[in-house]
């Protein structure tokens, strides 16, 4: 389960560990793409998807580099990074290899989008550009999967972005 941030008693912004907190499950969210992607772009099969198997062996790095300005910022916040992944779906079909994929990116993208408030209302400005950058690639990863299923790319915009 996430942990929420939560706002101190004194102060609108929210608790710097709950931040770190956050970040670190996002971490472990990172791990998960960088395994799952090595391991999907390698068992892949079939015709239809050697371009997308080629193009989740480029997510694979892009993601192994989120994880190391993730745990950059967690330490440049105090926190220790953590170093478990959240659990990889396996399959043997390559559909369902690619929409475990879209659907943690889509994770992802909402999680990221609401981290950059949360780092803004901390004061924390030059770690949301970090998650901007991030949160560019995440959503081309977004764009990819969702082309290689045929499908439109999802509206993962919260309630709360809309208002």
């Amino acid at each position: 389960m996430a942990a929420t941030l939560k706002e101190s008693p004194t102060h609108a912004a929210p608790a710097r560990q709950d931040l770190i907190d956050l970040l670190n499950d996002d971490l472990a969210r990172e791990y998960q793409a960088v395994i799952a992607y090595v391991v999907y772009s390698q068992v892949i099969k079939g015709a239809a998807y050697m371009n997308i198997a080629a193009e989740l062996e480029v997510h694979a790095a892009e993601e192994l580099q989120h994880a190391i300005t993730l745990a950059n910022q967690i330490d440049y916040l105090g926190g220790m990074p953590k170093v478990t992944p959240k659990a990889v779906k396996i399959s043997d079909q390559a559909e369902d290899m690619l929409r475990f994929d879209l659907d943690n990116e889509n994770e992802t993208i909402r999680n990221y989008r609401q981290r950059i408030r949360q780092c803004e209302a901390l004061g924390e400005y030059a770690l949301a550009e970090h998650l901007r950058q991030i949160l560019m690639q995440e959503q081309d990863h977004q764009i990819a999967l969702a082309t290689a299923l045929g499908e439109d790319v999802p509206d993962v915009t919260g309630a709360q972005e809309r208002a």
